[in-house]
């Protein structure tokens, strides 16, 4: 069978990936804290014809002769640049400029924190016992463990460096804890694992804890959300890219048949 078209099929699926990807992103546009994804391709091992020689005897050298047999996904990686910033004036709307991310993570009756996960989206709510929690019940973690904000508080508010205050029924001005923000080596290793949460894997690296503001973290920003890094111009071009090269690896399918369907009509 021909070469080409084995490359073919490959570069097929290599763009059906692409449009996966491209299709995530889209989808997410205006999900809070998500980052978009981008697909890397590489190419497979080229079929060696000939070997390269150096120059001897009187003659110059000669280049090795090679075929390509097609391309491969060589990565999918997490774009973490940061989304713009939109403004709501809601208190329990923060978004972190610059580097961190939230945590989150279940909290027993003795306030240890277990299965901790990591988030860009700062949309939080208060529940019915004022502990300030993310969409899915799970709770924000301050330095030391969950934050409360108790249910007769007249008012409360947070400061850049994630300081939660709240005046409390007597008029006084009390600190109810400091809001936790988590540093990876590298970023770009998380795992997503859906609902806008990161888990760390070994190459991301363990979260190191911070304050906002502190160890190269980023400073809150209160009233407002980190919309999606997704450009849909960019997106809508790299779809058109994606589709115009699923197009031409079935012409050379396509291409390829014809040839063999010749071969085939020799006989006749």
């Amino acid at each position: 069978m021909l070469r080409s078209m084995y490359s073919g099929i490959g570069g097929m699926k290599n763009f059906q990936v692409k449009l996966d990807v491209i299709g995530n992103n889209i989808a997410n546009v205006n999900t809070y804290g998500f980052k978009k994804g981008r697909t890397i391709f590489k190419d497979l091992v080229s079929q060696q014809i000939s070997g390269a020689s150096g120059a001897s005897g009187g003659k110059g050298g000669v280049n090795p002769k090679q075929v390509g047999l097609g391309s491969q996904l060589s990565a999918i990686d997490t774009v973490h640049t940061q989304g713009s910033l939109q403004t709501t004036g809601r208190a329990l709307d923060l978004a972190i400029s610059g580097d961190g991310f939230f945590v989150l993570a279940n909290v027993d009756n003795n306030n240890n924190v277990t299965n901790p996960v990591y988030t860009r989206a700062g949309n939080f709510y208060l529940d019915e016992n004022g502990d300030i929690v993310n969409a899915d019940g799970l709770y924000l973690i301050g330095q030391v463990g969950k934050i409360n904000i108790p249910t007769n508080a007249k008012s409360f508010s947070i400061g850049a460096d994630g300081t939660v205050s709240y005046v409390d029924a007597s008029g006084n001005l009390v600190t109810a804890g400091q809001i936790r923000l988590a540093k990876f080596n590298n970023n770009e290793g998380l795992e997503k694992v859906g609902q806008n949460l990161y888990r760390p894997t070994t190459n991301s690296g363990a979260a190191v804890n911070t304050s906002p503001g502190q160890n190269g973290a980023g400073i809150l920003v209160p009233g407002t959300l980190e919309m999606s890094n997704v450009d849909l111009a960019e997106e809508f071009t790299e779809m058109i890219v994606a589709q115009r090269g699923f197009q031409a690896n079935t012409r050379i399918i396509t291409t390829s048949d014809e040839i063999l369907q010749e071969l085939v009509n020799l006989k006749r």
